[in-house]
């Protein structure tokens, strides 16, 4: 992926899920529409349902809440902030150390048993879903 595709996408990316917070944070939680394409199938909650929700408690200062509902919330919130400041720094300097991170990141977590721990955190945190009956 070029370093241009990869801006690109994640800005997208970032832009896209701010919008649907702030669209989160205008309705009230009950009638929020929910978009998980596994929960409305299935019936069951994916790995990171109730992302929104926490990242909304995260806003809201009750970080034991945001953790306790989807430990994903905190992750999602500090990607949503860290990344864009970061990308756009980058751009303006004309430099690509955000490129150059996650390339390296990527090389990592290629890595057969950094996968397989990403993997189980992963199904560690369907199964937390589960048991909540999110």
């Amino acid at each position: 992926m070029t370093r241009n595709k990869l801006y690109s996408l994640l800005l997208i990316a970032c832009l896209s899920g701010f919008i649907y917070l702030f669209y989160s944070i205008q309705k009230e939680q009950q009638e929020t529409v929910g978009v998980c394409i596994i929960k409305n199938v299935t019936g069951y909650a994916c790995p990171s349902c109730g992302t929104t929700r926490a990242v909304i408690l995260l806003l809201e200062g009750k970080i034991i809440d945001s953790l306790l509902l989807n430990p994903f919330g905190i992750i999602v919130a500090v990607i949503m902030t860290g990344c864009p400041v970061w990308v756009l720094t980058d751009i303006v300097l004309k430099k690509e150390t955000f490129f150059s991170a996650y390339k390296k990141s990527e090389a990592i977590i290629r890595k057969p048993w950094i996968a397989i721990v990403l993997t189980l955190l992963v199904l560690l945190n369907w199964i937390w879903n589960l048991y909540k009956n999110l």
